[in-house]
């Protein structure tokens, strides 16, 4: 296994979430580089659920995610990421379930159209959050930890980062905003591409309403990885900011690379939650 291979997925995880530059600081060296390669491969199955436009191509690509990593504790995988997981007896410890639930989620999801309103949006994007919030809760605290927590904030990140694309997104199948968020503001699916008073207000609705679930789900006081508790925090503060600017779409931009003080204190607030939890 390359460590070069393994560092550029690693790479291109922080390219998405550079924030967790500054969580890799709290993290056990004596760990570090296994989970920073767990949330690599998290990074690479949601890459693979989301950022393929041809669904055939997707599922070829799922598909072969599912035989890589129903194979992995027996032959110690293929992919730089799983070679490096695989290293691990951690990951032989995980039930093989645990492992091949995210990519079946994935597949079950690449058909999806846009939702009918906000909960019903919550549950279709939850399977693969959800199974994915499981997995790296069982590899930092065991199978039995709950994960509730983890599944909301992992689904609702989600969310907040996928009305950054709105523009980018509005002609696929699946919108970044319900059925009923448009249909209350009079809004077709060409006028997403658009700036209007109507979009920025059904924007700021689809913010308040994340920020509110974010802060409910992180109250919860549950395990959540380091990563995945200044994930929460990072999509909570964007959200509640976006939801009061005067440019919502713009503000989400905007945050999607700001780092400074406030990250470094969410990172500590978050590593300080994790060792609760062990």
């Amino acid at each position: 296994m390359s460590e070069g291979a393994t560092r550029s997925y690693v790479d291109k995880w922080l390219a998405v979430q550079p924030q967790q530059r500054i969580a890799l600081g709290f993290v056990d060296e004596r760990v570090r580089d296994e989970r920073a390669a767990l949330a690599a491969l998290e990074q690479e199955l949601i890459a693979s659920a989301y950022g393929i436009r041809e669904p055939q191509v997707a599922a070829a690509k799922l598909q072969w995610w599912a035989e890589e990593l129903s194979g992995a504790a027996a032959s110690g995988g293929r992919h730089p990421l799983t070679q490096a997981l695989f290293a691990s007896e951690r990951a032989r410890a995980i039930p093989a379930t645990f492992w091949l639930a995210p990519v079946l989620a994935a597949m079950a999801q690449l058909e999806q159209g846009t939702a009918s309103d906000f909960a019903a949006q919550v549950g279709a994007s939850r399977g693969l959050h959800a199974a994915l919030a499981a997995l790296e809760n069982a590899w930092w605290f065991g199978e039995a930890a709950p994960t509730e927590s983890a599944a909301r904030i992992a689904t609702l990140s989600h969310l907040v980062f996928a009305l950054s694309r709105l523009e980018l997104d509005a002609e696929r199948e699946r919108l970044p905003l319900p059925m009923a968020r448009l249909a209350r503001h009079g809004l077709s699916r060409g006028q997403l591409k658009d700036d209007s008073p109507a979009r920025r207000e059904a924007l700021r609705e689809q913010l308040a309403e994340l920020a509110g679930s974010l802060r409910k789900a992180l109250a919860l006081g549950e395990p959540l990885s380091t990563f995945r508790g200044l994930e929460g925090r990072t999509a909570l503060s964007t959200a509640s900011a976006a939801a009061r600017a005067a440019e919502p779409l713009a503000e989400l931009h905007r945050r999607q690379s700001r780092s400074g003080p406030a990250t470094a204190v969410r990172a500590w607030l978050s590593a300080r939650h994790a060792a609760r939890f062990g």
